[in-house]
């Protein structure tokens, strides 16, 4: 159960802004590393942190998850992003990071859509 306070369609609608943004780009002082997508972002529950902080199960992101992948390393990289099943993991392992960002954009969206439907 996420003990997160913070509103999860705020924190979706800032990391679709984060996204469109640009956000997950390389960086200029450390090009080589690639950046993961919700980890890197202010989504993450333990975002700043050098160490995790807090477990995974807080997070309001783990209500996406399956319940197979809820003890992952990762868990939100399991979330289903589309009808095929697609995770973030599938797509990281693809290396297509225009891919990542469209299909992560498009769920957020549908996430956001949703949650706006539910609280009208």
């Amino acid at each position: 159960m996420a003990t997160d306070e913070r509103d999860i369609l705020e924190l979706l609608k800032d990391e679709l802004d984060f996204i469109e943004k640009g956000g997950y780009g390389r960086s200029v002082r450390t090009p080589q590393q690639s950046k993961s997508t919700f980890q890197d972002s202010l989504t993450c529950i333990n975002y700043g942190y050098p160490y995790r902080a807090h477990p995974c199960n807080e997070c309001h992101l783990l209500e996406f998850v399956s319940p197979e992948h809820r003890t992952e390393a990762v868990p939100c990289h399991f979330i289903p992003l589309n009808t095929d099943g697609d995770t973030i993991e599938d797509l990281e392992l693809k290396d297509n990071e225009a891919k990542l960002e469209r299909q992560v954009s498009a769920w957020l969206r549908a996430r956001i859509k949703e949650i706006e439907e539910q609280r009208a």
